[in-house]
């Protein structure tokens, strides 16, 4: 089987595709058939190397240029990213198996707001003026860090790549991407339209591999930034090896997000957020609101409510625009699933709807909707990353807020009402970096996206990440002759 714009090697350094296959080999397989598609091959030592040394040499020419010019070349691939948005979505599809409906808008569109994005706000990059007593001044500069590491995901390969890129790129850094070794292709072709766009070689690289390259990329001297996207317990064992060096770090990790539903609030909104909010991208989103708290007056309306929207759900072939939800990414993720789903009916969860596997071929399972669940549940408190709703029900604001604040974990949060002065008053309240209010799982560009507590440091997006992705040196000028003491 064959898949477009098909990349052409497993590394892109140094401005070209290489390959080196020395190293072990890692299946491409398409989770709708569960069929190998392609291979590449994870980075040896020497292509570890060869992709730092080519980001190093790069990055002191690159962040010379002006942040005009930087720009220029971002967005110019994010023009380049646009016009083939198709094969690009037809390749993320491929890779990750979600339907080509969803990745025709969320995907490689959502990287190209960032290249775009972050090009517009490269030419903006100044310092400040601090005026002092006496005629002496400050100035400061915004200084790029250096060369940066990515580590991406595997649900977002696209998304992922760029929103690391667009601000490393911005600020004067270069970059060397490791992709999850479920979703390899697609960084790939970012890296390739921003060579394409002339981001001179070795500005944007991508190596494959697993931990342990990851490990080799994130423990490497020359390196200065380290991005991850991933789990809290990989997170933790990068953000300590990162840690170890005095690295900058920013860590975009998982969550179990409370959702909060008011009897008060529009009944088929509320639906709608739920279902972004667990079921897109077949509920492989780090920031799903997987704890669905309603308000014990509406709790029967909204589960019938729910069960029959879930009727509608078109589960099949990804490449085919009708459907809406497509298969696990993997054998192993969709296992992981299936556990987590008996865990909950053996630990008293009353299943509503769903829960099967679906078919003998590829790695397709049904929406799944628990109700009666309780905050000690497995399903309440672990991270799933599947299909699977929990809905918990309340009585008042007061007991809901404890309730939704009371996990090791703060990606996000939701809450819907119609009563304004509550809805900002519960986001207040919410021990999470992104919140929603009345909608559910939007990420423009423009806003930041991260988490606190277990979830993670630091913020993807907007102009939070420029801070993420420079640094601030003071000069401090005096205008009078120099004393001393003695």
């Amino acid at each position: 089987m064959t898949y477009p714009t098909q990349p052409t090697a497993s590394h892109f350094i140094d401005g070209q595709y290489v390959e080196d296959t020395n190293g072990p080999e890692i299946p491409v397989i398409y989770p709708a058939t569960g069929a190998v598609i392609g291979k590449v091959h994870a980075a040896t030592p020497e292509i570890v190397e060869l992709a730092l040394a080519s980001a190093k040499r790069a990055q002191k020419d690159w962040a010379a240029m002006s942040g005009t010019e930087r720009g220029r070349i971002l967005r110019r691939a994010a023009d380049i990213m646009r016009e083939r948005n198709h094969v690009l979505s037809v390749l993320e599809t491929w890779d990750t198996g979600k339907p080509l409906s969803e990745t025709t808008v969320a995907d490689a569109t959502s990287a190209a707001d960032a290249l775009e994005y972050f090009g517009g706000l490269a030419g903006s990059l100044t310092g400040e003026h601090i005026p002092l007593a006496g005629g002496d001044f400050v100035y400061t500069s915004r200084e790029a860090l250096g060369v940066c590491v990515g580590i991406g995901a595997w649900n977002y390969p696209t998304q992922i790549a760029a929103w690391k890129g667009a601000p490393a790129l911005a600020c004067g850094n270069t970059m060397v991407f490791k992709p999850s070794e479920a979703t390899p292709l697609c960084a790939l072709k970012v890296a390739e339209i921003l060579s394409e766009a002339g981001a001179p070689p070795g500005v944007y690289n991508v190596v494959q591999g697993l931990g342990n390259v990851g490990a080799a990329l994130v423990q490497d001297p020359r390196v200065a930034k380290v991005s991850l996207t991933g789990s809290v317990p990989t997170g933790r064992k990068v953000y300590a090896m990162a840690a170890q060096n005095m690295k900058h770090a920013t860590m975009e990790l998982g969550g179990k997000s409370p959702l909060i539903i008011f009897d008060d609030a529009d009944l088929d909104s509320a639906v709608s957020g739920a279902i972004l909010g667990n079921f897109y991208s077949t509920g492989q989103v780090c920031s799903n609101g997987t704890r669905v708290f309603v308000q014990k007056g509406i709790k029967d309306a909204f589960l019938a409510r729910m069960a029959e929207r879930m009727g509608k759900a078109v589960i099949g072939d990804p490449m085919d625009m009708a459907t809406t939800i497509g298969p696990m990414v993997s054998e192993r993720q969709l296992e992981i699933v299936e556990n987590y789903i008996r865990i909950g009916q053996e630990e008293g969860a009353r299943l509503v709807a769903g829960g099967k596997r679906i078919g003998n071929e590829g790695f397709f399972i049904e929406p799944t909707l628990f109700a009666d669940v309780t905050d000690d549940m497995t399903i309440a408190r672990e991270e799933i990353f599947g299909p699977v709703l929990s809905v918990l029900d309340f009585d008042t604001e007061e007991e809901v807020m404890a309730r939704a604040n009371a996990t090791e974990f703060g990606l996000a949060a939701g809450v819907f009402t119609n009563d304004l002065t509550r809805a900002h008053r519960v986001s207040a309240g919410f021990e999470a970096g992104t919140c929603y209010i009345n909608t559910y799982n939007l990420a423009p560009v423009e806003a930041p996206f991260g988490g606190v507590k277990a979830s993670g440091v630091g913020r993807e997006n907007s102009k939070e990440a420029i801070k993420h992705y420079s640094q601030v040196k003071s000069v401090y000028v005096a205008m009078n002759p120099c004393e001393a003491p003695f």
